[in-house]
């Protein structure tokens, strides 16, 4: 017998692909205008690095609680909100 729940994957949250038309599709109207402007301006060295940016913000997006943690760090409830947070963990280990 296991003590692990039988469902602990739930909240899981699908992975957007790594493409620009699934990462497009995966934002709302305002973000994916500026996007795609950002893809179409960006070198092709830093086309990769404009996709893993807003990449993450899909995916955060779809987070469960994710406005409500915004809503919680912005109106100064000591919260983190997911962006801090996403922020954090790519920063370089000190």
């Amino acid at each position: 017998m296991s003590a692990q729940p039988e469902h602990r994957n739930e909240r899981r949250i699908a992975a957007i692909p790594h493409t620009i038309n699934a990462i497009g599709d995966a934002l709302s109207g305002a973000q994916r205008a500026l996007f795609y402007s950002e893809v179409l301006a960006a070198e092709e060295d830093d086309v990769p690095g404009v996709m893993r940016r807003w990449w993450k913000t899909a995916m955060l997006d779809r987070a469960p609680g994710a406005e409500d943690s915004r809503a919680n760090a912005a109106a100064g409830r000591r919260l983190l909100s997911v962006d801090d947070l996403a922020d954090r963990l790519e920063a370089p280990a000190r």
